[in-house]
């Protein structure tokens, strides 16, 4: 049988869609609109609602990322300003975000340099080399890199470090330091291979960070290492905090311990085990900081441990694909709120674990739990969702994910260890971690 598609395939093709007037009822309606429009279930659509059981306090106006994917730094600060606000009795704040994008781009910085000193032997065009040089620095993050950059830098009050046009569109930044990363690269293998020792190599690694600094600085400003923070509360009540730092700042106005936190994971892969710890090679940003660490569980451990930490007044950091079934200006995550199966008359069949497996899926964005919506036997319907793309969509940029929408397309919550069972905290804790491939899904970076 011949391989290639014949003239004799095609006038089928033809004669088969002439036949179908659906075929051409939908053809008519999407060359002039968008499908998602065409395909949503009117059920669905009327049943939208923005009222949830249980939200927690200190909600406060929705940030904005623009064109940028820090979105796992903004979800972080989010959470950590509902903290903020309610010791301090606060209607509205906002940590810089572009603090913390400085440092974690200096950080991934150092940390691709170290990558590309441990893979000297690597072949140029290796796999590893490839994935390494592909994008190393990119805006997109993991909980455990926000992790190490709170812990070691702190957080200060946006207006200490504003936005800049180049954070809220990080795009020529991003290019002109990876050019630069990638001659250094360049520069760091030739002299390796060369038999040139490491305490030299270190030597012109730091002569080349000197040199991301300074780029950074330019398109970013210089991060302050002490500040004075002034701000009236709810109440019109004055508050100023003198010489403080940018750790006194988290420590003190902040107050969580963020190494009481756990990542879980929902990865139903083949190869991968409910209750095992993973990790991912060459993924990271500080390099003495804590390793990718999460702990693999079905959905409902998930999502108990969610409602827990809600019912705590606790938000939640969470990751997801969020392109999946998503009416963006809705901002309404339903499987079942579009009906792509009738509207183009083919069933889309793959599970979680396939879409995983066959690059159908993976997590590309991190956003906020600050409520859920319970039944009355105590079992979610829908979820509360502070996004990062401000106030136009939603309920003023709060969204909905239904409970279903969360068994397939989320990947990962972080919450404190004690809305875990006992078994699962030792699991986390004394575990080795399963290391995977730098490419696995499980590798993908918030954005």
């Amino acid at each position: 049988m011949s391989t290639a598609i014949t003239l004799e395939d095609i006038q089928s093709f033809k004669s088969k869609i002439n036949q179908d007037n659906t075929v051409k009822m939908a053809r008519n309606a999407a060359t002039r609109n968008e499908v998602t429009e065409l395909a949503m279930d009117w059920e669905h659509f009327r049943r939208i609602d923005h009222a949830f059981s249980d939200v927690v306090t200190g909600e406060m106006p929705v940030t904005n990322q623009r064109s940028s994917g820090r979105c796992w730094g903004f979800a972080g600060l989010n959470l950590f300003r509902i903290y903020l606000g309610r010791k301090h009795n606060l209607k509205e704040f906002q940590f810089s975000q572009s603090y913390f994008m400085f440092w974690d781009k200096l950080e991934k910085a150092n940390y691709f340099l170290e990558s590309i000193l441990k893979t000297v032997d690597e072949e140029w065009n290796s796999r590893l080399l490839m994935h390494l040089l592909a994008d190393p620095i990119q805006d997109g993050g993991q909980w455990d890199m926000w992790v190490n950059l709170i812990n070691k830098y702190g957080v200060v009050p946006q207006s200490e470090m504003p936005e800049s046009f180049q954070s809220s569109k990080s795009g020529r930044m991003n290019r002109m330091i990876t050019r630069k990363l990638r001659e250094n690269a360049k520069k760091l293998r030739d002299f390796k291979q060369r038999g040139v020792g490491n305490d030299e190599l270190q030597t012109m690694k730091i002569e080349m960070l000197e040199v991301i600094f300074r780029l950074l600085v330019i398109h970013l400003g210089t991060p302050p290492d002490s500040f004075d923070w002034q701000v009236r509360d709810k109440d019109n009540n004055f508050h100023r905090f003198e010489n403080l730092t940018p750790t006194s700042f988290y420590r003190d106005h902040v107050e969580l311990d963020l190494n009481d936190y756990v990542c879980l994971i929902n990865c139903p892969m083949s190869d991968k085990k409910y209750n095992k710890v993973y990790t991912i090679e060459f993924l990271g940003n500080v390099m003495e900081g804590l390793p990718i660490r999460y702990l693999n569980v079905e959905s409902d451990v998930m999502k108990k441990s969610a409602i827990k930490a809600i019912k705590n007044d606790d938000p939640v950091w969470f990751g997801c694909d969020v392109g999946k079934h998503f009416h963006q200006d809705l901002g309404v995550m339903d499987i079942d709120l579009f009906d792509f199966d009738m509207f183009y008359g083919t069933e889309f069949g793959l599970n979680k674990a396939s879409r995983l497996e066959y690059g159908d899926s993976r997590m590309t964005h991190a956003m906020l739990f600050t409520g859920v919506d319970l039944d009355l036997k105590g079992e979610p319907i829908k979820w509360r969702v502070e996004n990062s793309w401000g106030d136009k969509a939603g309920n003023k940029g709060y969204h909905i994910m239904t409970d279903n929408w969360f068994d397939e397309y989320n990947y990962e919550i972080v919450v404190h260890k004690s809305f875990l069972p006992d078994d699962l905290i030792a699991v986390f804790e004394t575990s080795d971690p399963i290391s995977l491939q730098p490419w696995d899904p499980m590798g993908a970076l918030a954005r």
